[in-house]
């Protein structure tokens, strides 16, 4: 008999002509939704010939006074313009003016309190700070020369008009000094700030858009013009960075880049122990050990003040701490390019004994994971810092929280949260501190991929993590939930209502969804490096990111794209109907009676339906006349069992389809369909699968794989889904 024959075969059947009623364009090429490809951004995703982005150095010096909680700054930006077009003034982005009392942000601000009383730190939520005065006070703007510039400022943005056009290839310098109160970030909330320890009488600073900062100009949008309300975070060049930091003598500082000045700013042995850190692979060796730094913390305040050089070569930003109770611990990682960047971790007291345990070996894996499926990190360290609240992430530098009870006690939720936040904020250096997207429009291009590549980390160094966001599953909840305060993914930050599902789990299940179910790891991993390397320091748009996808993998997935990205539609799959089909002929057969002899026992279906020999599709009848006798073949369809399925597509959100099949003798198969399925009719397919088994039942989705979020249709024979308040109501009720 022909092998090929005893295999499974699958029919696809053409539904009627009302299938055309059931088009809404999923499968047709997203088209106009993407921009035109030109000779900066190409067809394949790809960076183009002439492609170009602006460059913006910096020399800053700043003070942090910390009797006052004040920074004060000057700073020359170098600007490059690499355009093509003429320039004849720079915006720059002011955003400490978020947290001015007429900012934007508190004008629109809404809140609802929900009890009659509330506490200081909700009033504080609620209504500006009367205590806080925030935002930048600018003292002068100045070309390089000396000459005042004539300059606007609107909101939190700034016009600096310049006194010559600048020409495509030509550079201008600009000098500006300002100064502005630093938050408390404990009570006030922010993504910097300094938190007070009263024990010690103490401050940790975590200093980050502390210095006016010159806004992008793309090919795509030109200057970027969105204004700093909080949430849409932040559009930046590359550059280099030159910057000086003077504060009291006993802080200990750390900040992007690499320090210049070690011998003027750090102890002989704290060289020496770095040093060692330098070739120390196995574990952190520590520059200062709790003990020192309890000692630094209690000792007399120095009224003195040093000054920590620092520089930092091809960032987008640049951020620092500062602070007198640091512990400091140090790692080395190695690479495949040969390079061995530090991973280090500045903490105080309070984070012990969790984070001497976690935060550096977390760095660790996190560089090893994220350079696997991107590039190898290119920096020179990598450094997590134990704050109080949320996590937030620089070029090379990031702030993060998880701390222990008072009596040393690591509750397990404060440690899983502890390593997911490190993984999640220095996996932020490769989104969007590499691949330098615009977070200003698009938070899901580095939030989604980055919590995407923390899930990736967590499963390969941590099998036993609460996966909270990552896998396809994690998503129902949200998926399943009311559409009314859903936004597709495609949605601008500050108009997001569900920021952690839209921008950080939705996008994560996707990419998981992709590379498991739809592309196949091998492909997806290679796209996601092809995409990585080709825009690493460069500034990347969702097309290009979608296009790269595609043409590194073969795959045409712009029905993926609209589904997922552009909807807000949800998988869910029913199984309407599934027939038991047996074949009969009388003239070939005529003592054959299906009913009487081949309906198998105990069927889990109802009896099946003749399906006459010479009334089968003519693919089917082709396909398998052409192999053999027709009397030998009709003696072995009379042993197969053929199962039209009907499936309907109540989400909306098209998705290949699971099938576990169970069949009578207790064995059981899965099943795959690619999403295509749904190409000619996006609500119902119709499908036909010949068995040699008898079925007992089919389920969709056996595995929770696919996010579809009603699993009281996934069977057929439906199964008893009832919740159990119904049953407790029928029970009530007899």
């Amino acid at each position: 008999m022909n092998k090929l024959f005893l295999t499974l075969a699958i029919v696809i059947f053409s539904l009627p002509s009302h299938a055309q009623d059931n088009w809404n364009g999923k499968f047709e090429q997203l088209g106009s939704m993407l921009p035109t490809p030109n000779t900066y951004r190409t067809a394949s995703g790809s960076p183009g010939k002439e492609y170009w982005q602006q460059q913006a150095d910096y020399k800053i010096k700043v003070v942090l006074d910390d009797k006052n909680h004040r920074i004060t700054g000057e700073e020359t930006i170098t600007y490059l313009n690499n355009s093509p077009d003429p320039l004849t003034y720079l915006w720059v982005q002011l955003d400490q003016n978020v947290r001015a009392d007429d900012s934007w942000k508190s004008l629109t601000k809404t809140k609802q309190v929900k009890e009659q009383k509330i506490n200081l730190k909700q009033y504080k939520n609620l209504v500006d700070d009367p205590d806080y005065s925030g935002g930048y006070t600018i003292t002068w703007v100045k070309s390089a020369d000396g000459a005042p510039l004539k300059h606007v400022i609107n909101n939190t943005m700034m016009r600096v008009d310049l006194p010559t056009t600048l020409n495509s290839g030509e550079s201008v310098s600009l000098k500006i000094a300002w100064n502005f109160l630093i938050n408390d970030r404990v009570t006030g909330g922010g993504r910097s700030g300094y938190e007070y320890f009263p024990e010690d009488d103490n401050y940790l600073y975590t200093v980050a858009q502390f210095f006016p900062r010159m806004a992008v100009y793309s090919d795509y949008d030109g200057w970027q013009n969105k204004q700093f309300l909080g949430g849409g975070e932040f559009t930046l060049n590359f550059g280099d960075y030159e910057v000086d930091i003077t504060l009291p003598s006993d802080y200990v500082v750390a900040a992007t880049g690499l320090i210049q000045n070690q011998k003027e700013t750090l102890t002989n042995k704290q060289i020496d122990q770095l040093e060692k850190a330098k070739i120390s692979f196995d574990k952190p060796v520590f520059i200062i050990t709790e003990e020192e730094a309890i000692k630094n913390e209690t000792s007399n305040r120095s009224t003195t003040s040093k000054t920590w050089k620092y520089k930092a070569k091809n960032v987008r930003d640049f951020a620092f701490v500062a602070s007198r109770k640091f512990i400091w611990d140090a790692q080395a990682v190695k690479q495949g390019d040969g390079t061995t960047p530090l991973a280090m971790s500045l903490y105080p007291k309070e984070g012990n004994p969790l984070w001497e345990q976690e935060s550096t070996k977390a760095i660790v894996n996190t560089l090893k994971t994220y350079s696997k499926y991107t590039i190898d990190y290119p920096y020179p360290v990598a450094i997590s810092v134990h704050a109080a609240s949320i996590g937030m992430e620089y070029p090379m530098i990031c702030f993060n929280y998880g701390r222990p009870e008072k009596d040393g006690t690591i509750p397990e939720k404060t440690k899983n949260e502890m390593i997911g936040v490190v993984i999640h904020e220095v996996g932020h250096n490769y989104f969007p501190m590499i691949i330098n997207s615009d977070e200003r429009q698009w938070t899901w291009m580095d939030e989604g991929m980055n919590t995407f590549l923390e899930f990736r980390t967590q499963k390969e160094y941590y099998p036993n993590f609460p996966y909270d966001r990552g896998p396809a599953e994690s998503m129902i909840p949200y998926m399943s939930g009311s559409k009314g305060p859903m936004r597709p993914i495609m949605t601008n930050a500050e108009q997001i209502l569900q920021g952690g599902n839209n921008a950080y789990g939705k996008p994560a299940a996707a990419y998981n969804i992709l590379r498991e179910q739809i592309m196949g790891p091998e492909l997806f991993d290679f796209a996601l490096k092809t995409y990585a390397e080709r825009w690493a320091f460069k500034h990347p748009t969702p097309a290009d990111f979608f296009r790269t996808m595609e043409d590194a993998s073969a795959i045409d997935l712009d029905w993926f794209w609209k589904g997922w990205f552009y909807t807000t539609e949800n998988v869910d799959v029913d199984i309407k109907n599934l027939q038991w089909y047996k074949v009969t002929d009388e003239s070939l057969d005529p003592e054959f009676n299906v009913n009487a002899q081949q309906q198998p026992t105990n069927p889990p279906l109802s009896a099946p339906k003749t399906l006459n020999y010479e009334a089968m599709t003519d693919k089917l009848y082709r396909e398998f006349r052409s192999r053999m006798d027709e009397k030998v073949l009709f003696d072995e369809l009379k042993k197969k069992n053929i199962y039209e399925l009907t499936l309907e597509n109540v989400g909306g959100l098209v998705t290949p389809v699971y099938l576990e099949w169970s069949f009578t003798d207790g064995s059981k198969e899965v099943e795959y369909i690619p999403a295509e399925v749904w190409r000619k009719n996006e609500r119902q397919v119709l499908k036909y699968f010949v068995k040699d088994k008898a079925v007992a039942s089919v389920k969709i989705d056996p595995n929770n794989v696919t996010a579809d979020t009603e699993k009281g249709n996934n069977t057929f024979p439906r199964e008893d889904n009832k919740s159990r308040f119904d049953s407790f109501k029928e029970k009530k009720n007899d």
